[in-house]
């Protein structure tokens, strides 16, 4: 019942998360729908988690460098996510308001991500695994 729970609350904060974005985007004071591009990096950030996943077998080692290697693509996906917007704001295609909310979804949405992996990655009896 656990797990059922920490679905359900990990769903409802990335609803909040994409509802930032969404209105970052949508407000009739922002209207550009450039900060979706955004979404490209949520979908990628746990790709080299799972790659490392997949390839490294000794889960007990406290370090490897594929996984390694996957926190340095991983982080270098996030930060992109977080500079996106920043830049869209610098040169004027967005507006500061539209930036922060993008910011704020970005946060959320990441969060969210990070929980995922935290509830369901331990390999217990509700693990994504499975």
């Amino acid at each position: 019942m656990a797990g059922v729970k920490a679905l359900v609350a990990l769903s409802f904060t990335g609803a909040i998360g994409l509802t930032f974005l969404m209105l970052g985007c949508a407000l009739e004071d922002y209207g550009v729908y450039w900060p979706l591009f955004v979404l490209i990096f949520h979908a990628i950030s746990p790709i080299p988690h799972f790659i490392a996943k997949r390839v490294t077998y000794d889960s007990d080692a406290t370090s490897s460098a594929c996984r390694e290697l996957a926190y340095f693509f991983t982080t270098g996906i996030v930060v992109s996510a977080f500079g996106f917007p920043v830049i869209l704001a610098r040169v004027a295609v967005i507006k500061w308001g539209a930036c922060g909310l993008v910011l704020a979804g970005n946060a959320v949405i990441f969060l969210t991500i990070q929980g995922f992996f935290l509830v369901f990655g331990r390999g217990d009896d509700f693990s994504w695994e499975q």
